[in-house]
């Protein structure tokens, strides 16, 4: 009998609502880690560069595709110099036997100083060699990649997509310390299991629950007394359940958190200031931000302090009370 060529990851084609993303590139571990705006730009990366993805060719993005609904590049240049520096451990195979292979996520690269230029990137070779071979993939789609709130709540849902279709399988065991290095914590934080779980497991499962396909439960395994595994868990939402997804994925993001505990949250209209994009916060601002708090992402902060501020009174000064509200942020979520 003939053996049967297997489908490679290379060969499925995005779609005007979704991307393809190798499974090696989902389940891997981050020895620099990355913010949530790394990740999604790194994703739109890989989606420009897809038709040429396995060769030795420079590719080529307009920074404003890579800019999002934010008016400054610096998070463009930052996020690309990130993912430069970052090295990640990736699970291959070589003559049948598993292996670890550490690379770089992102080559070389020459970035326009116009405001709306262009990127020229190069995908790194061993990563190409890894991407040529892969028979695994999942496939994302756009709006609820930019929907997420977090880095934990993305790489859940990158896990899941990549999973969801198994015939045979509705749930995978993983250690503590591989589900970390796969979340990208940071080493030293978050280093109880309720810290872990409280912090960045569970939002990250209400999100995913609530804006994809999939319902989906991360659940304890203790060697005696202490958590040393858990349990991820997903199986398919019926037809009710997807269009109720849906329409949240489309739904403003102010009252979104509420909304998916099943609570019922009351909100004001977002004032005509936060919603103009003619008015972002200074640079100097991100700069304070960036020295003040070390570690935080800056922007992620920013998205949680403009969904609050929508219900009450435009600030008269929202650089001071971005920075304000960042300080009370700290307070109650340290790393």
């Amino acid at each position: 009998m003939a053996t049967q060529t297997p489908y490679l990851t290379k060969d499925a084609r995005p779609s005007a609502d979704t991307l393809v993303k190798p499974g090696e590139l989902i389940d891997l571990v981050e020895v620099t880690p990355l913010t949530l705006n790394d990740r999604r730009i790194y994703n739109l990366l890989l989606e420009n560069a897809w038709d040429a993805i396995d060769r030795k060719v420079e590719h080529v993005i307009s920074k404003a595709d890579l800019r999002g609904s934010h008016n400054s590049n610096d998070r463009v240049g930052e996020s690309v110099e990130r993912l430069m520096a970052a090295i990640v451990k990736v699970k291959t195979m070589r003559d049948g036997e598993p292996q670890i292979e550490r690379i770089q996520l992102l080559g070389g690269n020459v970035e326009s100083l116009k405001r709306d230029g262009l990127l020229h990137y190069e995908i790194p070779a061993r990563l190409r060699k890894i991407i040529g071979n892969s028979t695994v993939f999942a496939r994302l789609r756009h709006e609820i990649m930019f929907a997420l709130s977090s880095k934990y709540a993305l790489t859940l849902y990158e896990m899941v997509q990549k999973r969801g279709n198994l015939k045979y399988r509705a749930s995978e065991r993983f250690t503590l310390e591989e589900l970390r290095g796969i979340l990208g914590v940071p080493k030293g934080k978050l280093s109880s299991w309720s810290n872990l779980n409280l912090r960045a497991i569970q939002p990250a499962v209400k999100e995913v629950s609530g804006l994809s396909d999939f319902e989906v439960a991360v659940e304890p395994v203790k060697t005696g007394r202490s958590v040393t595994h858990v349990e991820l868990k997903w199986w398919r939402k019926d037809a009710s359940g997807v269009s109720g997804s849906a329409r949240e994925v489309s739904h403003s993001k102010v009252g979104r958190k509420a909304r998916l505990e099943e609570r019922v949250e009351t909100v004001r209209p977002r004032p005509a200031m936060l919603e103009r994009k003619g008015d972002p916060l200074r640079t100097e601002t991100y700069e304070t931000a960036k020295l003040r708090y070390p570690g935080y992402d800056i922007y992620h902060v920013e998205g949680i302090w403009r969904d609050w501020a929508a219900t009450r009174d435009a600030p008269r000064d929202p650089d001071a009370a971005y920075l304000a509200f960042f300080g009370s942020f700290v307070k109650t979520n340290p790393l």
